[in-house]
Order: structure tokens, then C-alpha cells, then sequence
């Protein structure tokens, strides 16, 4: 129910937003210390939240400590909420902590098989594998949009887009010319 709202997946798309408020980084090892470097742009009061124990390097956990950021080790067992507005994280331990916003990042998977079942190829972060001109590893295959980048904006997949129909138009043309 919060998911947009006070639970929140980019800076760039919510950071102001929720600038200058206490504000949670659900996430761990170098995907946490990314956020943190981004959201230290938009707030003084960032947290980091590990569910679990944590897998920062010593070197990101001394950065983070530089910049009075918090590490909390401790399990989610819930997000308190009214109407998609975050009131707090509660623990598994019983104990809570009050914030306004989460970042979190969440796995991202494709929704369609169709790709992998043509055989494309797909990166280490479940993305299509294209090249500049979005051409993926299949030939006569193009791809675009969220499916081929984890700059997640409508600005980046319409430009993609326009630049996987223009490919495809001139392969299209250069063959019926051709043929």
C-alpha cells in the first residue's frame, strides 16, 4: 500500500519529494551504500537498513560512519502505515523506529519470457543484453525501455525507443532494397 507513495525505489524520481525528512534506505551491501551516496543529497537524516545482517565492506561501513549514517542490523517484521503514508518500521524485536520515506530497491525481473525463450541474452540484474544501437544477441531482435536499462525514466525509454525503431526501420528498408 505504500509502494509509490512513502516506500519509494528512486532518488531521482522521489528524492525531492521527501527531501530534508528522516528517511530509510531498505537495502544492503554495495546497493546500500549506493543509496546512501545519492540520498545524502536529499536529506540529513538517513538510515540504512539491512534486514538482517549486514554485507557492507569495512571500507563502506567507515564511509557511511564519516557521514553519521546509521547502519540497523535488525529484521522488518512490518511497515506500519495509514493509507500508504509510512509511520514506522517495526521490527521483529519489538522495538520500531519512526521514518517518512523507504527507499528500497527490489529485485527487477522481466514480466514477459518471451525474450529468453527467443534466446536472448539477459545481464547479471535480469536486464536484455543489447548493444548501442538495441540490438540484442539475437539477430534481427531489438529491445528497448525498462527491460534494457536500470535507468528507470520515461525520458530514457522513449529515447531508446525512437532509437530501436529507427535501427529496425533501416534494417527493414536496407533489405527490401537490397532484395
Amino acid at each position: 500500500e505504500c509502494w509509490g507513495i512513502t516506500v519509494i525505489h528512486c532518488p531521482y524520481c522521489h528524492g525531492y519529494e521527501v527531501r530534508h525528512r528522516k528517511t530509510g534506505i531498505l537495502a544492503n551491501g554495495g546497493d546500500a551504500f549506493h543509496y546512501a551516496q545519492l540520498i545524502r543529497n536529499w536529506t540529513e537524516d538517513p538510515t540504512v537498513f539491512t534486514n538482517g545482517s549486514s554485507t557492507l565492506t569495512a571500507e563502506q561501513e567507515a564511509v557511511l560512519r564519516r557521514h553519521q549514517i546509521p547502519v540497523v542490523e535488525k529484521e522488518i517484521q512490518q511497515i506500519d502505515h495509514q493509507d500508504g503514508v509510512l509511520r514506522e518500521l517495526v521490527f521483529k524485536d519489538g522495538t520500531a523506529m519512526e521514518l517518512d520515506a523507504v527507499y528500497s530497491r527490489t529485485p527487477f525481473e522481466q514480466h514477459c519470457k518471451v525474450p529468453e525463450m527467443l534466446g536472448c541474452e539477459l545481464s547479471e540484474h535480469g536486464l536484455i543484453t543489447v548493444d548501442g544501437f538495441q540490438k540484442t544477441t539475437v539477430p534481427g531482435i531489438l529491445a528497448c525501455g525498462d527491460s534494457t536499462t536500470m535507468m528507470r525514466s520515461v525520458a530514457s525509454a522513449i529515447a531508446s525507443g525512437n532509437l530501436a525503431g529507427a535501427v529496425l526501420n533501416n534494417m527493414m528498408t536496407e533489405e527490401a532494397f537490397l532484395n
